[in-house]
């Protein structure tokens, strides 16, 4: 039935469609979140604008604009659908199956090798889930782009998302038998100075600094031959002899254990990464999302190459 100012029209409906139009900056964008189309999307914000009787947004060819009671509506409209869910989310409870589609964006490196399996165990507990496993290393926005979670490994700063440390990543020092012919002392920090180098730009570029278990630091001034922002690039620098370099233990396990790569100042260490679960402040959380963010915070310590940081508890979104 075409949708139009009728009895019986599902005004949270519309009124969701609006918050996502907004959100999203376009009709476009807002279907692909709503998985609908962008002439419904369309009819359905036409249908709340006769529903109200006002002009809800300006459009121009590029340009997308709140009228001043488009403004005021959407403040109601964010209220009313979180309102909406909270009460659908109680009245179902949490033995409701999760369905439906999860975005999450994860690391290149670590959401095609160490996540795999857990994502595996969410999708094989949860039959009726869809997961988009997006593979980049940047943070999201999540409302512009409708990521409902992130797994972020490295420092994290941003103060308008919920951000809960649950693992942290073991980091070495390696480097090919090759380059080490000529090397002497390789067990202590200060000779690493000499040697070539591969730098993980994200995390380290010009200087190194390892502990070890008695609370010491060592600092390392080096020049890196290559700087990359990719871990499989470092490992596989490392493997053809173009530089020493400082990895996730995870990722150069089997190097180790089959002599390709040597671990070097086995004592010393760099600071472990910390892992991150990462999403958006919200007064409820749906199903899909609270039972993946529950196995992710079981299983992520736990997985190969990392370990657990401790009683963390969630940093909670700030303003």
């Amino acid at each position: 039935m075409k949708e139009s100012l009728v009895s019986g029209i599902d005004r949270i409906e519309l009124m969701q469609t609006f918050v996502r139009i907004v959100e999203a900056g376009s009709l476009s964008a807002a279907a692909i979140r709503l998985n609908t189309t962008q002439p419904t999307a369309s009819r359905r914000l036409q249908s709340l604008e006769r529903l109200l009787g006002v002009k809800l947004l300006q459009r121009t060819t590029h340009v997308m604009k709140l009228t001043d009671e488009g403004e005021r509506c959407l403040a109601h409209a964010k209220a009313l659908v979180e309102r909406w869910q909270a009460t659908e989310d109680d009245l179902r409870g949490a033995a409701e199956e999760p369905k439906g589609v999860l975005r999450v964006l994860v690391p290149h490196a670590f959401g095609q090798e160490q996540m795999i399996l857990p994502l595996q165990d969410y999708l094989r507990r949860y039959p009726k889930m869809t997961v988009e496993w997006m593979l980049s290393d940047r943070r999201p926005d999540f409302i512009a782009e409708g990521v409902d979670c992130a797994v972020h490994v490295g420092a994290l700063t941003d103060p308008s998302v919920v951000a809960q440390l649950v693992a942290e990543v073991p980091r070495i020092v390696v480097a090919s038998p090759e380059i080490l012919v000529n090397q002497t002392g390789s067990d202590r920090p200060a000779s690493l100075a000499g040697l070539p180098w591969v730098a993980l730009s994200t995390f380290y570029r010009q200087q190194v600094v390892l502990n070890n278990d008695r609370g010491e630091t060592q600092r390392i001034d080096i020049r890196p031959r290559l700087l990359t922002d990719s871990l499989y690039a470092l490992r596989n620098s490392v493997l053809a002899g173009m530089g020493a370099g400082i990895a996730s233990s995870w990722a150069v396990k089997e190097d180790i254990e089959t002599g390709r790569l040597r671990h070097l100042c086995p004592a010393w260490h760099a600071e472990p990464l910390p892992v991150y679960l990462v999403y958006p402040w919200a007064r409820f959380y749906p199903a899909k999302l609270r039972q993946f963010l529950a196995l992710m915070r079981e299983v992520l310590p736990m997985i190969g190459g990392t370990r657990h940081p401790g009683n963390k508890r969630p940093r909670p979104a700030q303003g």
